[in-house]
């Protein structure tokens, strides 16, 4: 069995080291005319495009600085706050929505509604402006089809608790991205004692423990492992490559708890040195247009906005049963989710 990679510790205390990375040549600091700076988590490869193509259509120049891997979005994170009495950048596109809310918490957002957030669904966005979701990914079960007949395989996220799939059932260590963001989900669903247990259950059970949900993918399409919990984007790229596996979302029973459907989420940030120009890009970002893109490239993201064009490998947030979450109780979760996971899965 494919072992899993050490675990790599990052503080919310510490600044990331994050190169700067002009969408354009040329120089020019915060508050220059015709242009606009973005903190961008989105993985690189899916994001910039969209803001080349920004800089076509308006003329305005994007520059980018995108995270670093290995900080997991917290890094931009750190610095956006490192700044807030010198603010350089005017938009952040985070690729989720937990740590949003700390910023929100943090007084470090400017509110904005945009004229493209009127068809995003409520749950979102917030009511105020201070963020907008676009373009999410789901949290799902990844099925070894040559290990377990996807008709074996569990049909809601208790089920991967049972006997029979001891040993044969991946996650990543929920400290970090999508996989904490779940589990804080999870402790605002279900309170701290039943969310604790299922945890403690679940590393009793004998699941094997990946530094992040790419592994999951990796070792579940390699029949290492029965199936896994990842997210739609990498279990996409298991099934583009061919592997023998199969997508499963959870929960989907009438009046179920239904599949975690996590956004991007786009904001100003307060004090932004060029405003108005971070409002247009806001705005692109926000469009349909943006969503289709998105939802075309091998990042495979879910659509927010309705009427979207769809690849046939990529479920509408109509199409499936999510899982209503408050963010910002999710959020108030957070702090108690990873006092129990560290006991649980960095303690001895």
């Amino acid at each position: 069995m494919t072992r899993p990679l050490p675990l790599r510790v990052v503080s919310l205390a510490s600044l990331a080291l994050v190169a700067p990375l002009a969408c354009s040549g040329g120089g020019g600091g915060a508050g220059s005319s015709g242009e606009v700076v973005i903190y961008c988590s989105l993985d690189q490869v899916y994001s910039e495009p969209i803001l080349r193509d920004f800089e076509k259509e308006t003329g305005i120049r994007v520059r980018a600085n995108y995270d670093l891997e290995a900080q997991k979005t917290v890094g931009l994170v750190n610095r956006i706050l490192a700044e807030r009495q010198n603010p350089q950048c005017d938009v952040y596109w985070n690729n989720e929505a937990m740590l949003t809310l700390l910023l929100e918490e943090k007084g470090a957002l400017e509110p904005y509604v945009s004229k493209n957030a009127e068809s995003i669904p409520a749950e979102f966005k917030d009511p105020g402006g201070l963020w907008t979701g676009l373009a999410a990914r789901a949290r799902v079960l990844l099925v070894n089809t040559g290990k377990m007949p996807v008709e074996k395989a569990p049909k809601s996220i208790r089920d991967v608790l049972r006997a029979e799939y001891r040993g044969d059932f991946a996650i990543a260590r929920p400290l970090f991205g999508t996989t904490l963001t779940h589990a804080s989900a999870l402790f605002a669903a279900w309170g701290d004692e039943s969310a604790s247990k299922f945890f403690e259950v679940l590393k009793k059970n004998g699941a094997v423990v990946c530094e992040g949900n790419a592994q999951v993918m990796r070792i579940v399409a390699a029949g290492d492992v029965a199936c896994g919990l990842t997210d739609t984007d990498d279990a996409n790229v298991a099934k583009s490559e061919g592997k023998p596996v199969e997508i499963v979302y959870l929960d989907q029973e009438p009046g179920g708890l239904g599949t975690l459907v996590i956004p991007n989420t786009v904001m100003l940030l307060k004090d932004a040195p060029n405003l108005e120009n971070g409002r247009k890009l806001v705005d692109y970002i926000l469009s349909p247009g943006v969503e289709e893109k998105l939802a075309m490239s091998r990042s495979v993201q879910m659509p927010l906005h309705p009427d979207v064009p769809v690849p046939a490998s990529v479920k509408t947030v109509a199409e499936i049963l999510p899982m209503k979450i408050d963010w910002k109780a999710a959020a108030r979760k957070k702090e108690k989710a990873v006092e129990v996971l560290t006991e649980l899965f960095l303690g001895n």
